[in-house]
């Protein structure tokens, strides 16, 4: 049923337990999981080009790569997986990846590293529920 399954991984606690259901999904159903971490600059937009800005833009894109890298490491050999990194908007980088990339299933967190977030800006996965054109799982 399902032959590219979309995970957004952040390194949250919600996250890894959505990481846990996508490879289910994917070891029962063969699917290929696409992993997708985002570097949220949106903080720094405007300010002008620094080195110190581009230090803190160089530890995000680092620690994209390690939380693809410690997802990786759970599934293993036996699925396929591919990893992207994209700056911006989580939610609207998860519907671009899953719009490029023909997602059929996007398995995610209820909530990121950031609850503080979700009464600000609105929560990433009510978003993404909504606009996406593909079921999402969002586990809790």
């Amino acid at each position: 049923m399902y032959k590219r399954i979309l995970v957004p991984v952040d390194g949250s606690d919600f996250a890894r337990k959505a990481q846990k259901h996508a490879i289910y999904i994917a070891s029962i159903s063969g699917a290929e999981i696409i992993a997708l971490s985002v570097s949220e600059n949106h903080f720094v937009n405007g300010i002008s080009l620094s080195e110190e800005i581009e230090q803190l833009n160089h530890l995000l894109e680092e620690r994209c790569e390690k939380d693809l890298n410690e997802f990786e490491e759970i599934v293993g050999g036996d699925i396929k997986i591919s990893s992207i990194i994209r700056e911006g908007s989580p939610a609207k980088s998860i519907l671009e990846v899953a719009n490029e990339e023909n997602i059929d299933l996007i398995v995610m967190g209820s909530s990121g590293k950031s609850g503080f977030d979700r009464f600000i800006l609105g929560s990433v996965s009510e978003k993404v529920v909504n606009a996406a054109k593909c079921p999402v799982l969002v586990v809790h």
